[in-house]
């Protein structure tokens, strides 16, 4: 449970109707399979007991009598297990009879909550049988011990604080309101559910939809134990259709018609980072009582996915993704244009992936706004690190696309400019890369000054989060339109424009601008080749995106981060090279915070952002010292 990872299980136990023996003996057994793969949240689905399709036979004491006999049963063999185990049956109360969840850990019988909505629709005549959940939260007596009884009881662990735990009984999820929100607004940061849902076509597909779904709107971990084989077929079939959720990911999901038992692990310190940001989560309502439950804190061994490229989705998604990015750029630079009347843009191209990317944007934003793409005029700036290759591919990639093409080559006003300063020529350092690209900056500035134009600006999210750029240089411009799109995305994103594009000359340039490594050219080639390749310089931009999804949407400390970038890399970086950049990362991610406090306007594209008017507030000045200490 350590970093606030609980690993979860949803089991579904081989069920025979109306015999508690044997139930509890398929409970215990598969409970403690669970535990054997680390699960420290258990569930099983409802009524396991008896089994769901006992009808009438609800309303007999004897198999009444059993369940309880058989829930005391179960909590005394599953002493041992070191988990908060949920159990449905009957239980009866005050002359009712409820379908409950019961709670057990370490032997003890914690709590009951009882089903708020009893269906009693279509196949479903549970209110034949059962009442529904009392308005208050009670005490029932049972086995001897005060046991608290109503919707509204949670389960937390001293251990770990985030994690506190909420039950359901299956229609209470598919009800408008269902009684997992009053408790998420109470705490809970994991639901789970125990459910009896029957299989149709396409129910799976609706099921799937709904679970995640609530996991996303209550900013939750689900874990959804659903009745199989066993249960009576007279006239319905049960699948055990368990699911585990995340905040609207599906982590795990049993095989239908399988009784599987499903095991994933639920971050609640990333669910309580992601409410901390919501103002609009609301207090809770209602009466609440809160049980604690004990568990070791030890190691959680992940199995969990966690993908290498968060910024990047799922392929099936990815053309329409692409599309709506490209259209969020093009459309955010449309209406700057629209709004200071200008028909004309400048854009410094290199011949590498960002400067393709706003180009590329731009001529999308002026058939958009109506406009003639001869109002874009594209510039390339060589100077003493440019490449024939790279040269080559701005200039061709400009006329392709319509635009107007224009060269101008820095290097005499940079070696004047080097006189100015008393700078060497032969020294290679900062002052030498930085003064060529203020240069290219302000030919760029005043080409739009004598244009009518504005400037478009190409950097990209990854640059700005670790300040590669330079201030007043190509940090500045007069609208970004990259500014919201991290580097592993850019490739993607100018790859899709040449799938799409329907001319092959043009196609076939953006495959070779593709395939080009990322330089920002300021130092000069070697045989003709890019020399100064900036991943062998500040580290690989596939280790910094993950580094900066996580620590920004997650607010992941550094410990945690090396522990997730170590799953998510296994076999492509040695641990010792992801630990070295990320301490790159977090170096550079605070002391070029002041280049990001004076950004110029760009649209935001995904859940991260660093405009300083927008998502991140922080100081300039911020000190990296609490954050580096965790990393030794």
């Amino acid at each position: 449970m350590k970093d606030g990872f609980v690993k979860v299980a949803a089991v579904s136990p081989v069920v025979t109707v109306a015999d508690v023996a044997a139930n509890e003996k398929a409970i215990a057994e598969a409970v403690k399979e669970a535990e054997k793969r680390g699960a420290k949240i258990i569930v099983c689905p409802e009524l396991c007991l008896t089994g769901y399709t006992c009808g009438d036979l609800f309303l007999q004491d004897t198999l009444l009598a059993a369940a309880e006999e058989g829930l005391e049963k179960v909590a005394k063999d599953l002493a041992e297990v070191d988990a908060l185990i949920f159990v449905g049956l009957p239980l009866a109360k005050d002359g009712k009879l409820y379908n409950v969840a019961a709670a057990i850990n370490r032997g003890a019988i914690l709590g009951f909550v009882p089903k708020t909505c009893i269906p009693n629709y279509g196949e479903f005549y549970e209110l034949r049988h059962f009442s529904p959940a009392p308005e208050q939260t009670d005490i029932v007596s049972f086995a001897g011990m005060q046991i608290p009884f109503g919707e509204g009881v949670l389960f937390f662990s001293p251990e770990l604080p985030e994690l506190v735990v909420g039950a359901e009984i299956c229609e209470d999820l598919w009800a408008p309101v269902p009684p997992g929100t009053a408790l998420a607004l109470a705490g809970a940061t994991i639901l789970v559910n125990l459910s009896a849902s029957n299989e149709l076509t396409g129910k799976d597909v609706y099921r799937r939809n709904l679970v995640s779904s609530q996991s996303a709107r209550l900013l939750c971990g689900y874990v959804y134990a659903s009745a199989g084989e066993g249960e009576s077929t007279q006239d319905l079939v049960f699948g055990s259709h368990n699911l585990i959720a995340e905040n609207g990911k599906v982590l795990a999901e049993g095989r239908l018609f399988r009784n599987d038992t499903i095991v994933s692990e639920i971050d609640v310190r990333r669910l309580i980072a992601e409410r901390r940001k919501m103002n609009t989560w609301p207090k809770a309502v209602g009466e609440i009582v809160q049980v604690p439950f004990a568990v070791e804190m030890e190691e959680t061994k992940l199995t969990r996915r966690v993908d290498p490229a968060p910024f990047v989705p799922a392929e099936s998604e990815q053309k329409n993704r692409w599309e709506e990015i490209l259209s969020i750029q093009a459309n955010g630079l449309k209406k700057r244009l629209l709004h200071t009347g200008m028909k004309h843009a400048v854009v410094g191209v290199s011949g590498g992936l960002d400067s393709t990317l706003a180009l590329l944007v731009t001529a999308r934003a002026f058939d958009l706004a109506g406009l003639p793409r001869e109002g874009i005029l594209g510039v390339t700036m060589p100077g003493f690190g440019t490449t024939g290759r790279t040269h080559d591919n701005a200039k061709r990639l400009i006329e392709l696309l319509g635009a107007r093409f224009r060269e101008v080559n820095i290097a005499a006003a940079v070696r004047q400019h080097f006189s100015d300063i008393g700078h060497s020529e032969e020294d290679h350092d900062v002052t030498y890369e930085n003064s060529q690209a203020r240069e290219r900056t302000q030919i760029l500035m005043d080409l739009s000054n004598r244009e009518g134009a504005l400037v478009v600006g190409t950097g990209d999210l990854s640059e700005l989060a670790l300040g590669w750029a330079t201030y007043n240089g190509d940090h500045m411009s007069m609208y970004g339109v990259n500014a919201g799109v991290p580097k592993t995305l850019v490739r993607y994103l100018v790859s899709h424009f040449g799938e799409t594009c329907e001319e092959e000359e043009l196609a076939a340039l953006i495959r070779d601008i593709c395939d080009t490594p990322v330089s920002p050219e300021l130092l000069p080639p070697e045989n003709g080749k890019i020399a100064q390749k900036t991943e062998e310089l500040v580290g690989p931009y596939e280790l910094h995106d993950f580094f900066l999804y996580h620590f920004l949407r997650y607010g992941c400390a550094p410990k945690k981060l090396y522990r997730l970038a170590l799953a998510a890399f296994a076999g492509a970086y040695e641990p010792e090279v992801i630990l070295k950049w990320l301490k790159t990362f977090i170096r550079r991610f605070f002391s070029q915070q002041f280049k990001r406090s004076c950004l110029p306007d760009g649209p935001k594209v995904g859940s991260i952002a660093l405009s300083p008017r927008g998502d991140l507030r922080m100081p300039s000045d911020a000190a990296v010292t609490e954050f580096l200490k965790e990393l030794g």
